[in-house]
């Protein structure tokens, strides 16, 4: 059953209970990877094999994605700074457990590609100690659909 989550802003990203941040470099620059991200929604599940469908809401302003399996998330960009930012917070979820969410997507030049840092947070003790143990999963796939990403970008 769908929840509603505690709103938060971009600065739930430094300050949650969990914080999970992984990184890696890719060959395209920065606003490439930035319009990936924030302008090609619905291209996401093309790169990160993980999700099952994304699509734009409210004009640009959220998101609805699902993940493989049955995770729902409606989500509320928080920041779209090109080439830099790219920030959103889950305002209601089927996942048990969780009471607040952000994510925020990084950006920072290397070389002539992109260094891209991803940071996922949460909430409640359970959800936390499955997202800690869930951790080396997490970081497999984000380097899975980073992979794929550089792949698709240079194609």
């Amino acid at each position: 059953m769908a929840h509603r989550l505690r709103p938060v802003g971009r600065e739930f990203a430094s300050v949650a209970p969990v914080r999970l941040v992984f990184e890696r470099e890719v060959s395209a620059p920065p606003p490439a990877v930035f319009d990936a991200l924030a302008r090609d929604v619905t291209g996401w599940t093309a790169w990160f094999r993980a999700v099952a469908l994304a699509r734009p809401l409210d004009g640009g302003a959220g998101r609805e994605i699902r993940l493989v399996g049955a995770a729902r998330f409606r989500e509320t960009i928080l920041a779209a700074e090109e080439p830099d930012v790219y920030a959103y917070r889950v305002d209601v979820t089927n996942v048990p457990g969780a009471r607040a969410m952000a994510e925020e997507w990084r950006l920072r030049p290397a070389g002539t590609g992109t260094r891209v840092r991803w940071r996922a947070v949460d909430g409640v003790t359970p959800f936390r100690l499955a997202m800690k143990a869930a951790r080396p999963a997490l970081a497999a796939g984000f380097r899975d659909a980073m992979t794929s990403l550089d792949r698709r970008l240079a194609g």
